[in-house]
């Protein structure tokens, strides 16, 4: 990671929305969120509506964390994959994990959602840092 560019940001933005579909696919982790985070099947029904809004939101949001993890990863000097895992954990680990973490401090959600919410932003970020140094 020497120069912030624009094509491993978009390349990091897909990987993350891809992980995301998969994670949170009913047949993987999907159905245990729903569950966890009381979304009935009603609500996704509605939800569809505005899916092509919310997958465009969401993109930009991925394209924003992958630029902000691609600065760190030059503050740091990151320049192996090496490198690029130890950036998403520590990443994760100062940022993500406290501030989803207050969902069950203060949101009373369950430790379990908290948990699958988190794991998910692990792998991201990790795969996010590793697809941004190659």
């Amino acid at each position: 990671m020497y120069e912030v560019t624009l094509l491993p940001i978009v390349f990091a933005a897909i990987a993350q929305m891809v992980i995301g579909m998969v994670w949170y696919h009913p047949k993987v982790f999907g159905a245990a969120w729903m569950r966890m985070a009381n979304i009935t099947p009603e609500m996704v029904e509605s939800g569809k509506k505005t899916m092509a809004v919310r997958f465009i939101v969401a993109f930009l949001a991925a394209m924003l964390a992958a630029y902000v993890l691609f600065h760190f990863g030059i503050a740091w000097g990151v320049y192996d994959w090496a490198g690029a895992i130890e950036l998403g954990v520590w990443i994760w680990l100062g940022f993500v994990a406290p501030v989803m973490l207050h969902t069950v401090l203060w949101e009373q959600k369950p430790l379990s959602l908290f948990a699958l919410n988190a794991a998910y932003w692990f792998v991201g970020l990790v795969v996010m840092s590793v697809i941004l140094v190659l």
